[in-house]
């Protein structure tokens, strides 16, 4: 058996079958042969892509030139507000602000996200839906990495501490005819919602969600056990940022926690970025939900990759600090975070010792799965060859290839 490293080049190469003449009409097809170290096993793989697609997996034989990086899907964020200066609340964002976004989300391997639309007023939730909707329509390279949107508020807790950072006074009660109006302008793209249960409205906002197929998150909420039992009951699969959105007091019995760490009908999204979690609370919450009922976020917001300092955010002050924590000063809170979902692969590895193939299973295979996007996610023959390969060495992830739908999209 050849002894496998992790550094070097990964072999790759590109084969072109059936090039006719142009005027013929059978036209050519790309085939690509990625070799790489399987990351759920160390052991060397070779996947073959033809049309965008997984079309064959194979083991690599003995004999052959070692592979030396990573391989493994695409990873995938649900929770993602903003980055590199750009929002998604506001008609402000234009094609070049997402492309921007997009492809610096493809260096480091993200290759689907959600663009999470947070607490505001009907009229600019609105707006923002018909402009990135739009966008997306002129553009289907990179709509290929935005399958939906997430909705994270107003339909949330008006309580101190639970409502985080969303402005109280945008926070309100679930309307659904509202809600339906935000939906046909997203182009029927809003594929995940959060919401606190305990509202008045909730339990039939939750239902009427579900027959949508809408994936509903409890999240920002001051519920306690009957509310959130009756919110799975309706439907609800998700806990959105579980241990945030959460007042800094609570009872030590009676709580928004408990319940949904209890349940294993929802499976628990965290953001491990080292502030917004404590490491016992993440290895607390992993022993609890375990491997497959846990799903990485980052949570990011348009600070990211802006440098420490004071800015202004829909009219209240925030601070980015020196290690990159973003705290809204007036309610003494996070808001938001400013390192990308890889920051959570690396530091759920070291917080709990989990092996590498689960910590890029919860983000990639897990939300996949919670987010029903069947056809990515996953090494698996028939799937979007949506791919990354990477090197992993004292504990940092460093993507050196990325493909979204076959095509390579970053290279180092």
């Amino acid at each position: 058996m050849v002894k496998h490293t992790i550094y070097g080049v990964v072999l790759f190469s590109v084969i072109f079958l059936g090039c006719e003449k142009p005027d013929d009409k059978q036209q050519s097809v790309e085939k690509m042969v990625l070799k790489g170290i399987s990351y759920l096993d160390d052991l060397p793989i070779s996947v073959i892509v033809e049309d965008g697609f997984i079309k064959e997996i194979s083991r690599s034989v003995e004999g052959e030139e070692e592979p030396k990086y990573y391989l493994a899907p695409g990873l995938i964020d649900h929770q993602v507000n903003g980055y590199l200066s750009h929002s998604f609340i506001g008609d402000g964002l234009d094609h070049d602000g997402l492309k921007e976004i997009t492809e610096g989300f493809w260096e480091k391997g993200i290759t689907t996200y959600l663009p999470t639309l947070t607490t505001q007023t009907g009229e600019v939730l609105l707006k923002s839906f018909e402009n990135i909707a739009q966008l997306l329509e002129d553009d289907e390279h990179l709509a290929q990495s935005i399958p939906g949107f997430h909705l994270e508020g107003p339909f949330i807790s008006p309580e101190a501490g639970y409502r985080g950072a969303h402005n109280l006074e945008w926070i309100r009660d679930p309307n659904w005819e509202e809600f339906e109006k935000w939906y046909s302008a997203s182009g029927n793209r809003i594929i995940e919602v959060t919401i606190a249960p305990e509202l008045e409205g909730a339990m039939d906002f939750i239902r009427k969600c579900r027959e949508k197929d809408i994936v509903v998150a409890i999240g920002h909420t001051a519920a306690l056990t009957d509310d959130i039992n009756e919110a799975i009951e309706m439907g609800a699969t998700v806990s959105t940022h579980l241990g945030n959105g959460c007042a800094n007091t609570i009872h030590r019995h009676h709580n928004p926690l408990w319940p949904q760490l209890a349940d294993d009908r929802l499976t628990a999204s965290i953001i491990v970025d080292g502030f917004h979690l404590t490491r016992e609370e993440v290895r607390t919450f992993f022993k609890a939900k375990g491997p497959e009922n846990t799903v990485l976020v980052s949570d990011l917001t348009r600070l990211s990759g802006m440098p420490p300092g004071r800015y202004e955010d829909f009219g209240q002050e925030l601070v980015m600090t020196e290690e990159g924590a973003i705290m809204l000063l007036s309610e003494n809170v996070l808001a938001g975070a400013s390192f990308l979902i890889t920051r959570g692969i690396e530091n759920v590895i070291k917080f709990t010792g989990c092996t590498l193939g689960q910590a890029i299973d919860m983000a990639t295979k897990n939300p996949a799965r919670l987010l029903n996007l069947h056809d990515r996610g996953e090494i698996a023959v028939g799937k979007r060859a949506d791919l990354i390969l990477f090197e992993f060495q004292d504990g940092l992830l460093d993507v050196k290839k990325t493909l979204v739908g076959g095509d390579v999209v970053f290279e180092k």
